[in-house]
């Protein structure tokens, strides 16, 4: 094997050499490569027009999204300030002259500002009592800042919790709690977790998130609250076998 990989290797660098040394041998390949073009034009052609489309549409493609996001925070302004003013049906739909929030996530998805309108979208029908609707505007956003998508995992724990799916809240509020785990919000989630779990009578699952409070936030204000309801939750599970 190493032997054919030399006699290659020595083959190769002897056509270099003949290519360097006689320029009747460079014409001829010369010659070999135009041939190959004219024989292959239209491929060729057909290739580069295709790597020309692919580059100006990822040109236009990057403007136009850029575009549409300017035109999604420009609406998003004033839907914001309707939705600090407590003007909800505002926010959400439109004054007839700017954008709703509704509009917006549903318009400009896939932008950063849809992203954003679709958490305070979740907000603002989760305040109305649209829980269901709530659920799907929040369950939508996505964001890498720890802090709002924990926050939106357990609004949609709020607002599963409203229509009364008391597993399914606790779990979110399960995963709210271990986004970014951290002492000052992932106690207060995992007290609503437990309240969850309890309400669906998996007292099991309850115990253990209080448990989880003592032991790793033993510093949290929540602690006092979790050891009572933890004493609480082992009752009632020792009652239920």
């Amino acid at each position: 094997m190493a032997k054919e990989t030399v006699k290659k290797h020595n083959e190769k660098h002897s056509d270099f050499e003949e290519l360097v040394e006689s320029p009747d041998a460079l014409a001829g390949r010369l010659t070999q490569s135009e041939d190959y073009v004219k024989k292959n034009k239209s491929k060729l052609l057909g290739v580069f027009a295709l790597i020309a489309a692919i580059v100006v549409g990822g040109f236009l493609y990057y403007n136009y999204r850029s575009t549409q996001n300017q035109e999604a925070q420009q609406a998003m302004f004033q839907a914001v300030y309707y939705f600090e003013a407590d003007s909800l049906n505002k926010a959400l739909n439109g004054d007839g002259q700017y954008e709703g929030l509704l509009q917006i996530a549903d318009e400009y998805s896939g932008t950063d500002a849809g992203n954003l309108a679709n958490f305070y979208a979740g907000v603002a029908l989760l305040k109305q009592g649209q829980y269901a609707e709530a659920a799907e505007h929040l369950r939508e956003f996505e964001s890498d800042d720890y802090l709002m998508q924990a926050r939106a995992y357990s609004l949609t724990g709020d607002a599963l919790l409203e229509q009364g799916q008391n597993a399914e809240a606790a779990d979110m509020y399960v995963q709210a709690a271990n986004y970014n785990e951290n002492p000052f919000f992932s106690p207060q989630y995992l007290m609503k977790a437990g309240i969850a779990y309890e309400a669906a009578n998996n007292f099991a699952s309850a115990t253990e998130v209080y448990d989880r409070i003592i032991s790793d936030f033993a510093a949290s204000a929540e602690v006092v609250d979790a050891k009572k309801y933890k004493a609480r939750a082992e009752m009632m599970a020792s009652g239920n076998q």
